[in-house]
C-alpha cells in the first residue's frame, strides 16, 4: 500500500505523469501480478494518450496563463489519476484502498507542492522552478513503480 501512497504523492506535482508511468507499466507487463490496475489500463492507446497528455501538462505548466493546481478542475485530475495509479500499484484485493491513498495523497501533496512552488518561482523563475519538478516527479513515479513491480 505504500507504493499506493507514493505514487499518489508524486501526482500532486504533476497530474499526468504518475498515470502515464503507470500505464506504461501496465502496457510493458511490468505491474506486480497481482495489481489492481483495471484492464485497459495497459492498452497501447491508452498508455500513448496518457503520455501525450502528460507531456502536454509538463508544457503548458511552463506557460504564464497555466492555472494554479489547486484550482478545481486541477484537484480533480489529481483525485482521479492519483486513484487510478495509486489502484494499479495496490494488491487486487486492496485496490479500493489503493484508490483511496493515491487520491488523497495527490490532492495533499497538490497543495504542499503548489506552496513549495509558488515560493521557489519567486526565487528562480517560472520555467527552471518547472523543469526541476517535471524531473522530480518523473523520477519519483518511476522509482516508485519499479519498487512496487519488486514487491
Amino acid at each position: 500500500m505504500l507504493h499506493a501512497l507514493l505514487i499518489g504523492l508524486s501526482a500532486g506535482a504533476r497530474s499526468m505523469t504518475p498515470l502515464a508511468v503507470v500505464a506504461d507499466a501496465a502496457r510493458c507487463g511490468t505491474l506486480p501480478a497481482d495489481n489492481g490496475a483495471p484492464s485497459w489500463l495497459g492498452h497501447p492507446l491508452v498508455s500513448g494518450a496518457a503520455k501525450t497528455l502528460a507531456a502536454g501538462e509538463i508544457w503548458g505548466d511552463k506557460l504564464r496563463s497555466a492555472p494554479d493546481r489547486i484550482v478545481l478542475a486541477g484537484i480533480a485530475a489529481r483525485l482521479v489519476t492519483g486513484g487510478i495509479a495509486g489502484m494499479a500499484l495496490a494488491p487486487r484485493r486492496r485496490a479500493l484502498a489503493g484508490a483511496v491513498l493515491g487520491a488523497g495523497a495527490a490532492v495533499a501533496a497538490s497543495y504542499v507542492t503548489f506552496a513549495l512552488r509558488m515560493r521557489a518561482m519567486r526565487r528562480f523563475g517560472q520555467t527552471s522552478t518547472g523543469l526541476i519538478e517535471d524531473a522530480l516527479t518523473l523520477g519519483a513515479a518511476q522509482t516508485v513503480a519499479l519498487a512496487a513491480r519488486s514487491r
